[in-house]
């Protein structure tokens, strides 16, 4: 046998298993992150993985992924299945080794796999430790093999079930409700976004995803299947379907730098956020890192480079930064790494220092070829920068000018501002109040020892179409900065903030319960989104939900948030009952406004979150609301009007 057939076998000799997995169950955090949605998801991601690995060493064309009604995950996919031979370390099934051992797996032998996707996860074995039950069943070499699972345990040896045409593994698992405590059902949206993601990332592959527990209007169960053919091209279609380009082509390219496989794909837009998503073996690393940091060193130095040899900076009085050229930049870069080395406080940061030159030589060459090739779009690109490096520049002097007013200079407080007396940040909240009558109302209706209300003056600025300088500009959103007591960055970094300075813990977005009032709820998340992210990420952002109606009989009323249960409570009063329609906060006098919205003891908030694993979404949901394009707003609206949550 031939040293390469050798090397493409994938046989029981190719699992290793580095260690046991007895702290799995008392640890869970420690393994999957934590033991609430995202832990519970990441369950899911690990079973897939193993698949994306096989596809990525070609072996491997679809993946598909079931929702049971019974709470239980169905993974199945066309590749080599798990070798089920006897593995001569352990003395078991090599079926049983991947099931059972912390990082036992093939993607540890660089025969079997180059690089993985799961190399900072802790394989499907957690998994297995993690859930109540496990089925695994393989098609391998014509026959059908299969073994259970309970709790990580196998309730005996793998078994020979039959004969079958098909290739492949199967894994369906059911997440233990001891480890689960409050959730265990999974959450489609979150599944199909991250398969979305998925299939963009790895090119030619077909992956789909079936829901058995919603019917859509045919009465099928509720599904998708997601297949790439131009891979990061058409992601970048997808992140900037509601932006507007301002160049002919997105700029991409793919190859082997270094022994690093890189592939990139970007585009310029008319917009003025920078959109850069960076990814190492399929992990959305969203704290950055090496690759990232090539990135942006191989655009700034070849873009600064054609831009000082065109002559068109000549007439600029100031220097042009690295911030300039990425305004109005959506990116992908995506690196596969054999042995990532993850820092950062969620383990998404890469810190394997010989990515940066390979990544930085890639967007290099990369550009300079376009730049050259295309004469009219290298020249809106240098204008772009240009006027990016112009309203840079004005942006300092607001910047300038908000700083001399806030508290940290002395400035004092906004005049609309009506404070708290309480002085731990830790228990002070502050309401964001839409109009200076629902402000007065909350003023009267709050508990003024902890409890400051901030009226806006109607709609704030959008920021997603303003430039940097106009939002600094603006009053409404000086007061917001003003009253919170954060800085406004720097230069360097305009989105710096300085967290240690804020007044309140809690900043509680509070508008009317209507279009309007969730139209401004929408541009004031928007602009924590884009200037204040420290604060989203923190989770000090929320919203408050005054009731739609008053249902009144006699001395008995309730409220009620929606017409569901309004209708409820009207049927349960009977006759001669009276609904009374909220169209704002100002309807209400001040000690209804307490009781429904603003009473800790009996409010509903909902906190705002990042999920970091689909923050690509997070980046599509502002620029599709709050952007010029009519139509995909529209298209989203009608997708997401009953469904929408707001947890992005």
């Amino acid at each position: 046998m031939s040293t390469n057939n050798k090397k493409n076998q994938y046989s029981a000799d190719s699992i290793q298993a580095l260690e046991g997995m007895e702290h799995v169950r008392k640890r869970p955090s420690m393994y999957i992150g934590d033991v609430g949605s995202r832990g519970l998801h990441h369950l899911v991601y690990e079973v897939v993985d193993n698949s994306i690995d096989e596809a990525m060493a070609g072996y491997c064309s679809e993946i598909s992924i079931e929702i049971n009604k019974d709470s239980s995950l169905t993974v199945e996919d066309n590749g080599r299945g798990i070798p089920v031979g006897l593995h001569k370390k352990e003395g078991v099934s090599a079926l049983e080794v991947v099931m059972t051992k912390i990082g036992a797996g093939g993607k540890f032998d660089k025969d079997s796999y180059k690089v993985s996707g799961g190399l900072h996860g802790v394989g499907v074995s957690c998994v297995n430790a993690l859930s109540e039950s496990l089925t695994a069943r393989v098609f391998r070499e014509g026959k059908e093999y299969e073994q259970h699972y309970s709790k990580g345990k196998p309730n005996g040896p793998v078994k020979e079930v039959g004969k079958s045409d098909k290739r492949g593994t199967l894994v369906t698992f059911t997440p233990d409700k001891e480890i689960f405590k409050e959730i265990t059902d999974f959450d489609y949206e979150i599944l199909s976004k991250r398969m979305r993601e998925l299939s963009f990332l790895n090119k030619g592959i077909t992956i789909s995803i079936l829901d058995n527990r919603k019917k859509d209007k045919d009465g099928n169960s509720v599904s998708e299947s997601f297949h790439s053919k131009e891979g990061l091209s058409e992601f970048i279609k997808y992140l900037d379907e509601s932006r507007e380009p301002i160049i002919n082509n997105i700029i991409k390219m793919e190859g082997e730098k270094n022994g690093i496989p890189v592939e990139v794909a970007m585009i310029y837009n008319s917009s003025f956020s920078e959109n850069l998503h960076s990814y190492v073996n399929n992990i959305n690393t969203h704290e950055g890192g090496t690759h990232l940091s090539g990135f942006r060193r191989g655009l700034t130095n070849t873009l600064k480079k054609y831009a000082e040899s065109s002559g068109l900076t000549d007439k600029l009085k100031f220097d042009i930064s690295g911030d300039d050229f990425r305004e109005g930049l959506t990116a992908v870069i995506s690196v596969k790494v054999a042995e990532p080395q993850f820092e950062g406080q969620t383990k998404t940061k890469l810190g394997n220092r010989e990515v940066s030159s390979a990544v930085s030589q890639s967007v290099s060459q990369m550009l300079e070829d376009y730049l050259e090739e295309n004469p009219e779009d290298s020249k809106i690109i240098v204008q772009k920068v240009i006027l990016a490096a112009q309203a840079r520049n004005a942006a300092r002097q607001a910047r300038e000018m908000i700083q001399r007013k806030t508290v940290m200079t002395g400035g004092g407080l906004p005049g609309k501002l009506s404070d708290c007396s309480e002085t731990d940040p830790s228990k002070c909240e502050v309401f964001l109040v839409e109009g200076d009558s629902a402000g007065g109302t909350a003023k009267q209706g709050r508990d003024r020892v902890f409890q400051a209300i901030l009226p806006l003056r109607g709609k704030i600025l959008n920021v997603e179409k303003a430039q940097q300088h106009r939002v600094f500009e603006n009053e409404e959103i000086r007061n917001i900065y003003t009253a919170l007591g954060v800085s406004v960055g720097t230069e360097e970094d305009s989105k710096a903030l300085n967290l240690e300075k804020l007044r309140y813990h809690k900043i509680i977005i509070m508008c009317d319960a209507d279009v309007d009032g969730s139209h401004i709820s929408t541009l004031i998340l928007t602009f924590f989104f884009r200037y204040m992210r420290e604060l989203v990420e923190a989770g000090n952002i929320y919203i408050a939900t005054p009731p739609l109606y008053l249902v009144k009989k006699g001395n008995k009323k309730v409220y009620a948030w929606d017409d569901k249960e309004r209708d409820n409570y009207a049927k349960d009063f009977g006759s001669g009952v009276s609904i009374q329609r909220y169209k704002g906060l100002g309807e209400m006098n001040a000690d209804q406004l307490w009781d429904t919205t603003m009473n800790p003891e009996s409010r509903t908030l909902r906190q705002i979150s990042l999920n970091f694993d689909n923050s690509q979404e997070a980046e599509r949901w502002f620029s599709t609301l709050m952007g010029d394009d009519v139509p995909p707003r529209r298209k989203f609206i009608e997708d997401n009007a009953v469904y929408a949550k707001i947890d992005v």
